[in-house]
């Protein structure tokens, strides 16, 4: 059985996303500018599967995994059974990753005692109520709103802007002084994730991403990228900032949710990847919940 997979490219935007749609989850990775910027440092590709958007991804489990089709209930379960005839044929054992809860109880429901799901803490997503993000109201943001007023005590004529392109070239420098402050090129996934950043920057306008950033004195210290996840989550995938500035994170995170996800319910935070620095930092913010994601494997009817 040949299943045509793709490679993503930015003309495959309208196809994709009227799969990812039909998906009503608020994971960070599924859509389709995130997918596209780090397919170009990963092996991610696409097929459409009895009417159903499948990726495949070469790099993890140290081998092929899938994600759980996005589309119908009915054809999911059609191109559940493509993808496990796949699989056999390939004489490969079926992996699954990104899966949540309500896609691993449809494997339960139709593949009884067939799969086993892992979920890892590293990958699960922290999803925070936009409101208080932007108030930090409350005794346990105390804090977080010391670390801002000492931020404009310090700094009185900073200011907050869209990214647009005409300032997009400020933010692309300050990434790449970012960039050797923090010694990228000697860690890999810092160098990837700075590939990532600069290619979103690059491409903002093309990927219909949202950035914002802030100035102090005219220089740019900190900057962030998102863009709407579902109808009431807004996702942040980038968030930069000049850590010698006191509260220089502080600001940009609490700014941005104000201007550009003012009007959503939640905001994804992406996850932690098991950094325990990041992890602290993400919790100091008090998630109200997070989204757990696992990876699947096939353990019977073979």
């Amino acid at each position: 059985m040949e299943i045509p997979f793709k490679k993503i490219e930015l003309e495959d935007r309208e196809l994709l996303e009227g799969y990812l749609k039909k998906k009503t989850y608020r994971s960070c990775e599924l859509v389709f500018p995130n997918i596209y910027l780090w397919s170009r440092k990963y092996p991610v590709d696409y097929a459409i599967v009895e009417d159903t958007l499948i990726f495949r991804s070469l790099a993890e489990c140290k081998g092929t995994s899938i994600t759980f089709p996005a589309g119908e209930r009915e054809q999911i379960h059609k191109a559940m059974d493509v993808m496990i005839q796949w699989f056999k044929e390939q004489n490969l054992t079926m992996h699954m990753h990104l899966v949540q809860e309500p896609e691993f109880e449809l494997l339960s429901l139709w593949y009884p005692g067939e799969f086993e799901i892992t979920y890892d803490r590293d990958s699960a997503d922290y999803v925070y109520e936009t409101e208080k993000l932007i108030t930090l109201a409350g005794k346990k943001l105390h804090g977080k709103r010391n670390h801002i007023n000492k931020f404009k005590e310090a700094y009185p004529d900073w200011s907050y802007e869209p990214i647009t392109k005409e300032n997009v070239e400020d933010c692309f420098q300050m990434a790449l002084e970012w960039r050797n402050i923090n010694q990228c090129e000697w860690d890999v996934e810092k160098r990837d994730e700075m590939c990532v950043t600069l290619n979103a920057l690059r491409l903002l306008e093309e990927l219909k991403l949202t950035g914002g950033l802030i100035r102090v004195e005219g220089r740019v210290i900190a900057f962030a990228i998102g863009e709407p996840l579902n109808p009431d989550t807004f996702v942040v995938h980038i968030e930069k900032a000049f850590a010698d500035i006191q509260g220089a994170y502080p600001i940009i995170n609490q700014q941005f949710a104000a201007n550009a996800a003012k009007d959503y319910l939640y905001v994804n935070r992406e996850e932690d990847t098991g950094s325990e620095g990041l992890r602290k930092a993400k919790l100091s913010y008090r998630p109200v919940f997070l989204v757990d994601k696992g990876m699947v494997r096939k353990i019977g009817g073979k």
